[in-house]
């Protein structure tokens, strides 16, 4: 059950994990564009703002002489304008001539004095419009602006009454604009986060129903399968046993009669050809001794193993291989640890006596340290060149896959002319 319930978790846990990166790369993403299309936005009401001020208050009210620098020209405009440019959001106004001279601003500590205007401000002197920038209060013409904090700079073109171009420039408080830049993100990260947040639900709910429904299939899948092969082994037990009980014994019995005829007295011949088909019943034997082996190895166990060998290479002498079969104590080791020996083995003798053309097969099983096991089979066949076997050596392969599986090793090697040798390593 708890496999199962990892099964199901696995995917959406996954998927959570990724969804969740997602969302957090699409919020930075979206959160950087809306803050820039808000703080844009913030900047155009100032500069509405601005263009207001200057067109509607300023330009209108503008004296002539006030370029000038005349006394009743100024104080008249002062008087009229302190109060009304200077309001909540503008800290600071500004009224410049071409020249870099401040004509008006309500800090009158400033009136008459000559500054140097940057490209962008003589630009819009010359073609109008309206631009923005944080002040560097570092400047000189910004020396009474420094105790209050960090300001922006917005300044659109005016005209004189006598026709001449000035600039007038607004300040407003940088944490104004930044509260206006705020205001105007929260409901497009609200509408983000919520939609990505539903989407993520949504996803994830299909999901887990789309992985519950793949984990019965697959549950039953397997069941289906273990009943296969379920079904193939107790198919085969039951060939394996019918072959026993009946062919192998009535073998059996019938070379024991032909054995105790050909010891009477009697024609050298005849008893010659009894001791022929003596030999030839036993050569069966043995080959369907091994034969059953293949179909339905015994129930392994560690004492089982060294006679389940002897078994399955008993076909080998009828071959003309000699075959040698070693196996060390292996108290204690598990039977899945043994089963994988078994499958080794049988896979390297089955290619060493069909394919090899040996004369001489030995099969080694040993403790190594650590309480490994190490199965060797050798054989002096004509081997042949790994590289060039390539996919073709498809029972060794999956053996080899099937002992990593297992936390072991499978190697194979083998040379044209020198024989094979296949070494397993596997723990216990």
């Amino acid at each position: 059950m708890t496999r199962l319930a990892s099964t199901v978790r696995s995917p959406v846990a996954q998927f959570l994990a990724a969804g969740l990166l997602v969302l957090v790369v699409l919020l930075a993403v979206t959160n950087a564009l809306a803050g820039r299309a808000a703080r844009e936005e913030a900047l155009a009401d100032a500069g509405a703002t601005t263009e207001v001020l200057a067109r509607s208050v300023a330009e209108r009210s503008l004296p002539r002489g006030l370029v000038d620098g005349e006394p009743g020209a100024v104080d008249r405009f002062d008087h009229q304008m302190r109060t009304r440019l200077v309001t909540d959001q503008v800290r600071r106004v500004k009224i410049w001539n071409r020249d870099g001279r401040i004509v008006w601003s309500d800090e009158a500590r400033l009136f008459g004095e000559d500054f140097d205007l940057d490209e962008e401000e003589l630009d819009v002197l010359d073609h109008g419009g309206t631009d923005a920038e944080v002040s560097d209060l570092a400047d000189p013409e910004n020396r009474y602006e420094r105790d209050g904090g960090s300001l922006v700079e917005v300044y659109t073109r005016i005209e004189s009454p006598e026709g001449e171009p000035l600039l007038f420039e607004a300040y407003f408080d940088a944490d104004q604009i930044d509260d206006r830049q705020a205001e105007l993100v929260a409901p497009f990260r609200t509408i983000t986060v919520g939609s990505l947040l539903l989407v993520l639900v949504l996803a994830t709910s299909l999901l887990w129903v789309l992985t519950r429904r793949l984990t019965r299939a697959a549950v039953e899948r397997e069941r289906l399968l273990v009943a296969a092969v379920d079904a193939s082994d107790a198919e085969r037990r039951r060939i394996a046993r019918d072959l026993h009980d009946g062919v192998v014994q009535d073998l059996a019995g019938t070379s024991f009669a032909l054995s105790a005829l050909a010891r009477r007295p009697g024609d050298p011949g005849e008893r010659a050809q009894l001791l022929d088909a003596t030999t030839s019943l036993r050569s069966s034997m043995r080959s369907l001794r091994s034969l059953l082996v293949e179909i339905h190895p015994p129930g392994l166990g560690a004492d089982d193993l060294e006679a389940a060998l002897h078994d399955l290479t008993a076909g080998a002498a009828d071959l003309g291989v000699e075959v040698a079969v070693s196996v060390a104590a292996l108290g204690g080791v598990p039977d899945d640890t043994v089963a994988l020996v078994w499958r080794v083995a049988q896979e390297a003798t089955r290619n060493a006596l069909r394919h090899a053309q040996a004369r001489r097969l030995e099969v080694t099983v040993t403790r190594a340290g650590a309480g490994e096991v190490v199965l060797t089979v050798v054989d002096d066949g004509t081997g042949f060149d790994p590289a060039a076997a390539g996919d073709g050596s498809f029972g060794l392969r999956g053996l080899a896959s099937l002992a990593r599986d297992h936390g072991g090793r499978l190697e194979v090697a083998s040379s044209v002319g020198s024989g094979t040798t296949v070494r397993l390593e596997v723990g216990t």
